[in-house]
């Protein structure tokens, strides 16, 4: 008997059948989806709230490379970072859309292990599938999710809310979603050059930061607890740094970041010393962390201070002072964006 998995080719079932048995998986939980695939478009009742809409695509080879990213793994974050999105407006996400482009190495079977980390993620996160698009690629797999969240007109926080003396704040810890990926690429080498099996053995916390992010809902639910509202919030995810610099623009305003404060775990610590890189340069450019950055007034510092998923990390300024870090040694640097950026060619 043999023990190969089965392969369906998707050609074998067809647009529509491919979409029947995506939708056949999928049941709606909020009383806000009054609609959801079956028809021409999904029907969302917005229950007198404003509706925060984000959209996010993930491009193979640009975004996520399949030699080492599980396809479980990879539908699990394509929806986490697109809900990311939804908190960082202080809104509650309720629904996602998701389009694919899907080559013809794809069977079935790989379409469907994609699928259980998207509903994993919606049933993890409360949200509903309501809907979406599927065709052909010839280049590779590309998926696009429209995120729909709601939110009280006056509970939405947006990048532009932050003043001068407005305490700068994170959430959890930063640049282990960028060792993860350093430790991902190093072992992927080594195979290509010597066949060697990987060695992860260690490395469990930042692969998870990497493979399999989480969207920070904790976050937005604690600060409601502490009746703390941010002054402007942004998610990071093409790295502190470039984050804050958003925040700052956006806001019009400088800001004091200081390196001796940045929240850094002592395995991405350790890593990155093994890498001969600077932890705190990781934390500030590497990216895709998925922790909340966002300011407050300094009447609430009392209410967050010693707070383990927190950490103060610096205050804004007047626009005249500009954007500065300031180094362990009290030196003050501008503070320049290394991170991610979309249209920049990878190696």
């Amino acid at each position: 008997m043999s023990d190969t998995p089965s392969r369906t080719e998707l050609s074998a079932i067809g647009e529509f059948g491919l979409i029947e048995r995506l939708a056949s998986r999928i049941e709606l939980q909020l009383p806000s989806s009054m609609k959801g695939i079956g028809d021409d478009a999904a029907v969302i009742d917005p229950q007198g709230l404003h509706q925060v809409v984000t959209t996010d695509m993930l491009v193979e080879g640009v975004h996520f490379d399949l030699s080492y990213m599980p396809l479980k793994h990879l539908g699990y974050k394509a929806v986490v970072v697109n809900l990311s999105d939804v908190y960082a407006m202080n809104a509650e996400p309720r629904q996602v859309v998701v389009a694919l482009a899907i080559s013809n190495r794809f069977p079935v079977e790989a379409v469907d292990e994609l699928y259980d980390g998207m509903l994993l993620a919606c049933k993890h996160y409360g949200v509903d599938l309501v809907g979406g698009d599927t065709c052909s690629s010839t280049s590779g797999l590309v998926i696009s999710i429209t995120a729909i969240g709601a939110a009280k007109p006056g509970d939405i926080v947006y990048r532009d809310g932050a003043r001068e003396h407005d305490l700068l704040v994170v959430s959890g810890d930063l640049g282990g979603a960028f060792m993860g990926l350093q430790v991902l690429e190093r072992e992927k080498l080594v195979f290509k050059e010597t066949g060697a099996q990987p060695d992860l053995e260690g490395h469990d916390y930042i692969l998870e930061r990497q493979l399999k992010p989480e969207a920070r809902k904790d976050i937005i639910a604690l600060l409601r607890e502490m009746e703390v509202k941010p002054t402007s919030m942004i998610d990071i995810s093409d790295g502190l740094a470039s984050e804050t610099i958003h925040l700052c623009r956006r806001s019009n305003t400088g800001v004091k970041l200081f390196d001796e404060k940045l929240p850094i775990d002592p395995a991405t610590y350790q890593v990155a010393r093994d890498f001969n890189l600077d932890p705190s340069v990781c934390a500030l450019s590497g990216g895709e962390d998925y922790e909340l950055l966002f300011t407050v007034a300094q009447a609430d510092y009392d209410k967050i201070k010693g707070n383990p998923n927190l950490t103060v990390i610096g205050h804004m300024t007047h626009p005249s002072e500009g954007m500065h870090l300031v180094d362990k040694q009290g030196g003050v640097h501008p503070l320049t964006a290394q991170g991610w950026d979309a249209f920049l060619k990878k190696g």
